[in-house]
């Protein structure tokens, strides 16, 4: 796996995450357990960033990613810590040694190795005792060519993109034949596990979490766009946190974020959010012969972007 590429260590030699989620290396229960309680370390090796370091730069200087300690009990294996995503940089107070090997990375590739070893853990039923997924995701490829032909002249070529709420990444397919790496996010396991099983999510860019923690790993206008696929199904009840949802997902994007719908009215509501948070948002209708997914879309642009292309409500072909 990827960690091991970073830490230059053989792929049979066990390496293990301290923390079991996304949203534990924000908070980072098991880290500060683990530091409280004085590990016996045998090695070690500091990540560092590779980012702006000088030629003349000493070799530990920079910015600390994380460290990976070797330990032997209570088994023989390296666990890395990490708490570039949290505000109590918790591994101040772990002592550096003068021995520990350096490794300098990319923020985010090491970002990649972390969400790697969290998505194939999952896969691999790390976290369960039993797993209740016995089929595999519906696809239905109707559905992927219609959301190819909307989305081919909307999103920039090349593009980084990031899809909240992907579900069991149906969708995904779509940005996939678009020639896309996407990000991915949900916040519901089953259905991400469900969908790595299959082979329908990339392990090194699929997010179990809160699409509105997503700020503490990306910084704003990270991404070329920010989309998600048939959100809701949006009522009274529910808007408010949809609202919260995409508003925040969308501050992610540099200038595009689109979001389909099943109803005409959802999508209205989606665009006079983010009329109202500075964005020029248009309602699209997107029929096709299903009738199903993704019937109406918000196309969103930061106000003063140069549109990408003019959008029809007419299937294309």
């Amino acid at each position: 796996m990827l960690l091991h590429d970073i830490l230059n260590i053989d792929d049979g030699v066990e390496v293990f995450l301290a923390e079991e989620s996304l949203a534990d290396l924000i908070n980072l229960p098991v880290t500060s357990e683990i530091l409280g309680s004085g590990p016996d370390v045998e090695e070690s090796i500091v990540i560092m960033d590779e980012a702006g370091r000088s030629e003349d730069e000493r070799e530990d200087g920079g910015s600390l990613l994380g460290v990976a300690l070797k330990l032997r009990e209570p088994a023989d294996l390296w666990l890395v810590l990490t708490d570039r995503y949290s505000a109590t940089k918790a591994l101040e107070s772990l002592p550096r040694s003068s021995t520990s090997k350096v490794v300098r990375v990319g923020e985010r590739r090491f970002l990649e190795g972390l969400v790697e070893w969290l998505a194939v853990s999952l896969k691999d039923e790390l976290f369960c005792e039993s797993c209740p997924v016995v089929s595999p995701p519906l696809f239905v490829p109707e559905r992927i060519e219609n959301l190819v032909r909307f989305l081919r002249p909307l999103l920039p070529p090349g593009g980084e993109l990031l899809e909240v709420c992907c579900g069991s990444g149906m969708a995904t397919q779509a940005l996939k034949r678009l020639g896309f790496r996407p990000w991915t996010e949900e916040i519901d396991s089953c259905e991400i596990c469900m969908a790595l099983k299959s082979g329908y999510l990339d392990p090194r860019r699929t997010m179990v979490l809160d699409a509105r923690m997503m700020d503490r790993f990306f910084p704003l206008h990270h991404f070329d766009a920010v989309v998600g696929f048939m959100v809701g199904l949006i009522d009274d009840v529910n808007w408010s946190l949809w609202k919260d949802v995409l508003l925040r997902s969308s501050k992610l994007a540099k200038g595009l974020a689109i979001y389909t719908t099943y109803t005409e009215r959802e999508a209205r509501l989606v665009a006079g959010a983010l009329n109202s948070a500075g964005w020029d948002a248009e309602v699209v209708a997107n029929p096709d012969d299903l009738g199903i997914y993704d019937q109406w879309a918000c196309v969103g642009r930061r106000k003063g972007r140069r549109k990408v292309n003019s959008v029809s409500g007419r299937k294309e072909g």
